[in-house]
């Protein structure tokens, strides 16, 4: 069976380049759905799926839509039916993969859409805005997104835009083959780690461990976009445990600093009621931009990663409240929980001659911690600094039990569920 590929385009604005791609990816023997998100879409749009289709899975209609001044309201919820309508046909096996064109609105409500598939499905945005700064990383943001930056503007049928539409579309192609490695660990159970380069030792000794135990591991860059995309995949399913190394985005989110990795950081897992291990790695620093510096900032003991990165260390104060956020999100955790932290220092940067190395300050994140989490989750301390070899072996030890125990003890139900 041909692969059906969704194609996202505002008909109103691009319609004839829109429907040039829906050619290109038909003649490459894919099957074609085509969407017309148009703000000002009409009722005899030429796509599978209408703006009338679109507005009436938000809960609107073309009229309201067309008939508003307010932008911003009809682009969410154009952007809502839309995202509805895609997670229906990835839900029906209707979908293999995405592709969109657009300028700078096209490229924000398209992607958007994209967004609300999970990762591994197939995903392109051709945009003529890919390189403007700011831009793509608002497209991309956590999604598996591939920009594919257009150069030109996408206006007009000229051999250059051809061209550009015909390589996006043969890259879509080779990207819904079915010799694509699934994402999903079949024979292996998978297992979320997050890293920060101040506490890289220990990931990577985790990991090895891990992986001689058999499971699969897969790394995030704790700097506030991946660890939160982390938390949507582990609320997908991808993952059957969590160690997480380096939450401090709990704490950049409180404050509102660089590394914020959103409201739902540390929750996923709890939720999901799947085993996860938790230590400290920069949760006692923040990383305000320099432009937000305040003036008290400047006095604050500071360690410098390298000429573009700063890391600040927290007070006492900012350190209890950082603390009371771990207990609210973890004390609402449904699974196994372990909360394991190094009595010597929690990275690389807090060791003996470091400017920010401060042990009696830490423990008073731990004081705070040990009496707000409630019974069930443990916490365990352990004397070492977390990038010293023993406290990685530790960890993983205690990984390895802890999701050995709640895996086996799932297996048991399902296949009690089964009889």
């Amino acid at each position: 069976m041909a692969k059906q590929i969704l194609i996202i385009g505002t008909l109103d604005t691009k319609g004839g380049e829109t429907l040039y791609l829906r050619s290109a990816v038909e003649a490459l023997g894919l099957t074609p759905i085509l969407m017309d998100i148009s703000l000002r879409g009409s009722a005899d749009s030429p796509a599978e799926i209408t703006p009338a289709l679109v507005a009436t899975a938000a809960g609107s209609s073309l009229q309201e839509i067309t008939g508003s001044q307010q932008r911003s309201h009809i682009t969410n919820v154009t952007i809502a039916g839309a995202s509805k309508i895609a997670r229906q046909l990835l839900e029906e096996g209707r979908l293999d993969g995405v592709i969109a064109i657009g300028g700078s609105t096209g490229s924000l409500m398209a992607t958007d859409v994209m967004r609300a598939l999970p990762f591994g499905v197939p995903k392109i945005m051709v945009s003529s805005t890919a390189a403007l700064p700011g831009l793509s990383t608002r497209y991309i943001d956590t999604g598996d997104i591939a920009l594919f930056h257009s150069v030109i503007e996408i206006s007009g049928l000229s051999n250059m835009l051809k061209n550009v539409i015909d390589r996006a579309a043969c890259a879509l192609q080779g990207m819904v083959s079915d010799h694509i490695t699934s994402p999903r660990a079949e024979e292996k159970c998978a297992i979320a780690l997050t890293m920060l380069g101040p506490c890289e030792k220990c990931a990577s000794a985790v990991r090895a461990e891990l992986e001689k135990a058999g499971y699969q591991v897969i790394g995030f860059s704790a700097a506030g976009v991946c660890d939160r995309a982390m938390e949507k995949m582990i609320s997908q399913g991808f993952f059957q445990g969590v160690v997480d190394l380096a939450p401090g985005g709990v704490g950049e989110h409180l404050f509102g600093f660089m590394r914020d990795a959103g409201p739902d950081r540390m929750e996923s897992a709890g939720r999901k009621g799947i085993p996860q291990i938790i230590s400290t790695c920069s949760v006692n620093y923040m990383t305000p931009a320099k432009s937000r510096y305040t003036p008290e900032y400047h006095q604050r003991r500071k360690y410098d990663l390298d000429k573009l990165r700063t890391w600040i260390r927290l007070s006492p104060d900012e350190l209890r409240q950082v603390a009371r956020a771990f207990a609210e999100k973890l004390n609402k955790s449904t699974g196994p929980t372990l909360v394991m932290i190094p009595l010597k220092g929690w990275s690389s940067l807090d060791v003996p001659g470091s400017p920010t190395f401060d042990l009696n300050e830490d423990k008073v994140f731990i004081d705070e911690l040990q009496v707000l989490l409630k019974p069930e989750i443990k916490l365990s301390l352990f004397d070492a600094n977390m990038e010293e070899p023993e406290f990685a072996l530790a960890l993983a030890r205690a990984a390895q039990d802890l999701f050995r125990t709640s895996i086996e003890h799932g297996r048991s139900a399902k296949s009690l569920n089964g009889l």
